[in-house]
């Protein structure tokens, strides 16, 4: 039994724990069925997030016991079935949490779903792959843990959201950036199937070849090439064992792995990630649903864009080999000795065009079920303390959730204009449209063409509106997929990584 609030006709339910605490023993290990309490137990209060380096404002307490959800229900009673939305945060997999405030889930529960949104381990704690970890597993893999996280919560979905007024056979996962990528990959492995009915990814995907070293859009390892990774990690900390390296604190861990990627992403270990998922979409092996799937138009912005044209040359020489030209003039450095938003595009359509593109085009391709995919470009209307006010900024990564939420004017966050306002109810309404249905669409909404390469239609959002129009960057695009294409052979394998 659990208690929760009550708040602006929803009941709230916060802190609710879906699995035990993974500490001591059981850091990184399976997530592990939660300890039953006598009574009620309250949840009217975020569980931690997962301790991360850097914690950001609004997220509250952090703790390695993190497995927590929360529920934002307008059911009125068990029976009423209502679709239900599971969130996802972002973070790149190493930081977030669902306290924070942009997150909250009433405005969606508004429109008449259940929201779920949960958090799940992160860092090395969610994604630290060893040779010892692997050979205690009884599948003998490792660094998958906050996925696996992610399924325990899908589990627990299944099994009590009817209690809130939830549909267990009417469930759409979501999330953004990292959350995204977790989306598109909780798509590809047969351990979700069946704990969904439709996915939202919103800038993010997982279709760049697996390899080690792989630069941002090509970030997945396999398994071997993680558990050396971690085998360093270890050394670096002066341990040689995995009972040594769980008795370490929490803090030196952190500090041993910052900057290194490699401890902080999912592995493609064969099990939770069975394959490249690229090649797994091309075969039909994944769960196959519904999907609404998206970008921003100036994601580039976020992410070290280079500050000189000779230093975006250099970098596109060494990451993209024999394909440099073709992309530089798709996407030429602006002239003066200025960088302009091409370098910015090339970055965008690398990170996340390319996967969310290439998604689309499998799912129409190979599936059963419709893809909808959208361009986010709503004007940007940044505080006047942000470095990016005035300086020719587009939608940047992350832009697009206060509209998905409908949540303006928090700290350091742009307040809402009417043009704000205005698109925020749309994408709301196609969102929820979208969980309820499997379709974005309803009487009233201008219409969302399903994507297929034989009518590419996007849904563009900008100026307030939405209107459906062309593949942004097509040409690009299709460079990128020839370049993926060839990275994925061996002698593009072979070859030293020099991606920045």
């Amino acid at each position: 039994m659990i208690q929760g609030t009550v708040e602006d006709g929803l009941a709230v339910y916060r802190g609710v724990p879906y699995a035990a605490p993974p500490v001591e023993n059981l850091r990184w290990r399976r997530p592990q069925p939660v300890a039953k309490w006598k009574g009620v137990r309250q949840a009217d209060k975020f569980g931690p997030a997962c301790v991360q380096a850097n914690t950001i404002p609004g997220l509250g307490t952090v703790s390695e016991d993190c497995l927590y959800l929360n529920v934002w229900t307008p059911a009125i009673q068990a029976g009423n079935r209502l679709a239900v939305l599971v969130w996802i945060h972002g973070g790149g997999f190493y930081a977030g949490g669902t306290a924070e405030p942009l997150y909250h889930g009433e405005g969606l529960a508004q429109k008449g779903v259940v929201l779920v949104s949960l958090d799940y381990r992160l860092g090395v704690l969610g994604f630290l792959a060893d040779p010892d970890l692997s050979a205690e597993d009884k599948e003998h893999v490792s660094g998958n843990y906050g996925l696996l996280d992610m399924i325990a919560a899908l589990n627990w979905v299944q099994k009590n959201i009817a209690a809130f007024g939830g549909d267990p056979k009417r469930v759409t996962i979501s999330g953004e950036s990292a959350g995204a990528i977790a989306v598109s990959m909780l798509c590809a492995s047969p351990l979700a199937e069946g704990r969904f009915q439709g996915a939202i990814s919103e800038s993010g995907g997982s279709f760049g070849p697996v390899r080690g070293g792989g630069g941002p859009g090509e970030n997945v390892q396999p398994l071997a090439e993680a558990e050396k990774a971690g085998v360093a990690f270890s050394s670096k900390l002066g341990v040689t064992g995995i009972k040594d390296l769980r008795s370490l604190s929490v803090d030196k861990l952190l500090d041993g792995s910052r900057g290194n990627r490699g401890l902080s992403w999912p592995v493609m270990d064969g099990w939770v990630i069975p394959d490249d998922q690229y090649k797994l979409y091309k075969a039909g092996r994944f769960n196959d649903t519904p999907i609404l799937v998206g970008y921003n138009s100036d994601e580039g912005a976020l992410f070290s864009p280079p500050r000189t044209i000779d230093a975006y040359v250099q970098n596109v020489r060494e990451r993209y080999g024999p394909f440099a030209d073709k992309l530089l003039a798709l996407y030429p450095a602006a002239g003066d000795g200025v960088v302009g938003k091409p370098p910015r595009d090339l970055t965008r359509d690398t990170a996340f065009g390319w996967s969310t593109w290439t998604w689309a085009r499998l799912q129409s391709e190979t599936g059963k079920s419709k893809a909808f995919l959208y361009y986010f470009d709503q004007e940007p209307n940044f505080p006047p303390d942000s470095p990016m006010a005035g300086n020719g900024y587009a939608a940047v990564h992350g832009s697009e959730i206060p509209f998905v939420f409908g949540h303006f004017g928090l700290p350091h966050r742009e307040q809402a204009t009417p043009s704000d306002l205005i698109l925020s109810r749309t994408m709301m309404t196609y969102w929820t449209n979208f969980a309820k249905t499997g379709n974005p669409n309803s009487p009233g909404l201008p219409n969302w063409p399903a994507y297929n390469d034989g009518n590419p239609k996007v849904m563009h959002f900008r100026s307030g509106a939405a209107t459906a129009g062309p593949v942004v960057s097509e040409d690009g695009l299709k460079e990128l997929d020839s370049y993926f294409e060839w990275r994925r052979t061996t002698a593009a394998m072979t070859q030293s990584n020099g991606a920045k």
